[in-house]
C-alpha cells in the first residue's frame, strides 16, 4: 500500500503559477500510474492529468492542456504538477492518486476516477481574479 501526501497549494493571482507535489511513502511510486484530480466547491471531483509508470505517457484534461505539466521524480518518489497561466476557474482542492491497474504496462495512463486505488488528502489552490 502507498500513502500519498500533497503539498504546494496556496493563493495565487490569475496568470500566476504554482507547482504541486505528491510525495509517496510505503511503496515506490514507479509501481503505479499516477494522476491528479481536483474538486471545486459544490462540484464533482474531476480529472486533471495522468502520467504512466515510466513517465513517457501523459494525458491531460482539455481545460488544462497546454497550461499544466505532470512529471515524475523517481529519486524523490514524488510526482509534480506544474500549473501555469492559472485562472480563477482552476480554484479547487487538488488531489493526487495512484493506480495499480494494468500493472505490467509501463505506458498505461487513465483519466477514470474509479481506476485509482489510493488517494491523498489534497492541497487547496485558490486563484484570485
Amino acid at each position: 500500500q502507498v500513502q500519498l501526501v500533497e503539498s504546494g497549494g496556496g493563493l495565487v493571482q490569475a496568470g500566476g503559477s504554482l507547482r504541486l507535489s505528491c510525495a509517496a511513502s510505503g511503496r515506490t511510486v514507479s509501481r503505479y500510474a499516477m494522476g491528479w484530480f481536483r474538486q471545486a466547491p459544490g462540484k464533482e471531483r474531476e480529472f486533471v492529468a495522468a502520467i504512466s509508470r515510466n513517465g513517457e505517457g501523459t494525458y491531460y484534461a482539455d481545460p488544462v492542456r497546454g497550461r499544466f505539466t505532470i512529471s515524475r521524480d523517481a529519486a524523490k518518489n514524488t510526482i509534480h504538477l506544474q500549473m501555469n497561466s492559472l485562472k480563477p476557474e482552476d480554484t479547487a482542492v487538488f488531489v493526487c492518486a495512484a493506480t495499480y491497474a494494468n500493472y505490467y504496462s509501463a505506458t498505461y495512463v487513465t483519466a477514470a476516477r474509479d481506476q485509482y486505488n489510493y488517494w491523498g488528502q489534497g492541497t487547496p489552490v485558490t486563484v484570485s481574479s
